[in-house]
């Protein structure tokens, strides 16, 4: 009987920790989500469009518990995330992009970010990667000037 109950209870354990932890992944998701927002906005060459997005980056990234990201990590995401937001030019906007999309796919190691795919992309031209939620290259760094410039590095499922 105890057996039963010890195993009852390591189970119920088991159930918490996955609801805890898809719950931490939503709030995480919906960064990823603004990440993209910014991503595709850059790839449209459109400054005000990345700037609102950037904005609504930084609301979410002031949601998520210091328990779940570091406190240093997101004050980093949300420096960059102020930066773009505060830049008038897409140029600005993608020198800060870099940093921001490199500290995104850190966190990817860390969290699932979405039930699709999360394609790591890569454009040799800026020497930078950034994240996608589709295969298909739409290049931030160079916007409609070389948007298919670039290809998938890998895939996180």
């Amino acid at each position: 009987m105890k057996k039963y109950i010890i195993t009852a209870a390591l189970s119920l354990f088991s159930i918490i920790s996955l609801s805890a932890q898809s719950k931490k992944d939503i709030q995480v998701s919906k960064l990823y989500q603004n990440y993209i927002a910014i991503k595709t906005a850059l790839a449209a060459d459109d400054a005000d469009k990345t700037s609102k997005a950037a904005t609504e980056f930084i609301k979410t990234a002031s949601t998520i518990d210091y328990k779940l990201v570091s406190e240093g990590n997101l004050n980093i995401l949300r420096k960059d995330a102020s930066t773009i937001s505060e830049a008038r030019t897409v140029t600005a906007q993608r020198e800060t992009f870099m940093n921001l999309s490199d500290n995104m796919i850190a966190l990817t190691k860390q969290f699932k970010l979405s039930e699709k795919p999360v394609y790591v992309q890569y454009c040799p031209m800026a020497d930078g990667s950034w994240l996608s939620d589709e295969k298909q290259i739409a290049n931030p760094y160079y916007g409609k000037a070389m948007l298919s410039c670039g290809s998938v590095k890998s895939e996180i499922k």
